[in-house]
């Protein structure tokens, strides 16, 4: 069994083609070619911090994935990454450990990245020049740069709790630090990035037209969103199951003020577009599905196979 450390994965990633392998598994996953186990979470309160264990298999591979991702987010303050994890790469012919990708979380970090502009290609306005990006963490990091690059969108507005963080993120990738009205003002695109456990975009905050993308929502009890968005929006999930169980879906769905059968998965969305009307909201609602960890890893994995000759 073979171990590779982070230096060799980031080497061994290629972002363009991952980027198209993740999408191409929310649409093998819509078209029923896809095993996903539900998903394992562990919650440390006194931390605060979870764990994430996904897997999946998708017909056809050589291999399946087994991922462990965990999310600790006072780490920075002990001079240590919030996230960490690995992910094993196990064989589908025979059910043995090939390799272990010791990624430190950050092939999640990545996969996350890249569904977040996986759906934003899918549901932006056309025209749209403005990103907002909600929170000043390694994700918020993460959307900022892949979706302003792959959308060509001009201006970046960042807010985050914790205002430092937020200015120093807005530096970084040459945007603007604001207000939240002043964000859901301008910004025709929104991205919200951080594990809060309370609602940070009120629904008078959101007016007609804007388009959604909510990735922090990812394990139960958290929420970026009030519900009362949901229900005024066309809302598109990773994962019907998952956005019900512990999305930012399921507390809308709970409140009676969303039905599940109106919900559009995202490899549905992908594979038959849809042309939202400019004033309809949409919410792309985003839990981070097994398949995105399969795709990624293996994306990896045939490259340092190329290179070295694993088997």
């Amino acid at each position: 069994m073979r171990i590779v450390e982070l230096p060799e994965i980031l080497a061994a990633l290629d972002e363009d083609a991952a980027l198209a392998a993740v999408e191409s598994g929310f649409r093998r996953l819509h078209a029923f070619e896809a095993q996903v186990a539900a998903v394992g979470h562990l919650t440390f309160p006194d931390a605060p911090g979870d764990c994430h264990i996904k897997s999946a298999y998708i017909a056809g591979d050589e291999i399946f994935v087994i991922k462990v991702a965990t999310g600790f987010h006072h780490n920075p303050t002990l001079g240590m990454p919030s996230g960490n994890g690995f992910m094993a790469v196990m064989s589908a012919r025979t059910g043995e450990p090939l390799g272990i990708l010791c990624d430190r979380g950050q092939l999640t970090d990545r996969r996350t990245a890249m569904a977040g502009v996986i759906a934003a290609r899918a549901i932006h306005r056309p025209g749209s020049h403005t990103l907002g990006i909600v929170g000043a963490g390694t994700q918020a990091r993460l959307q900022a740069r892949m979706i302003s690059r792959h959308l060509k969108l001009q201006t970046v507005l960042v807010w985050a709790r914790n205002r430092d963080a937020a200015a120093d993120l807005a530096a970084e990738v040459g945007g603007t630090s604001v207000s939240l009205p002043e964000l859901c003002a301008r910004a025709e695109l929104i991205v919200t990035t951080t594990p809060s456990t309370e609602p940070l975009l009120t629904s008078d905050l959101v007016t007609a037209g804007k388009r959604i993308v909510a990735v922090g929502a990812d394990a139960p009890g958290k929420r970026e969103l009030d519900p009362q968005i949901l229900a005024r929006a066309r809302v598109v999930v990773d994962s019907c199951a998952q956005c019900i169980d512990h999305g930012e879906t399921g507390w809308a769905v709970r409140a009676a003020l969303l039905d599940p059968a109106s919900l559009i998965e995202l490899g549905a969305l992908l594979t038959a577009p849809i042309d939202f009307a400019a004033e309809e909201i949409v919410v792309a609602d985003l839990t981070g599905v097994a398949v995105q960890d399969v795709e990624i890893a293996k994306s990896v994995w045939a490259r340092l196979r190329g290179v070295e000759g694993l088997t």
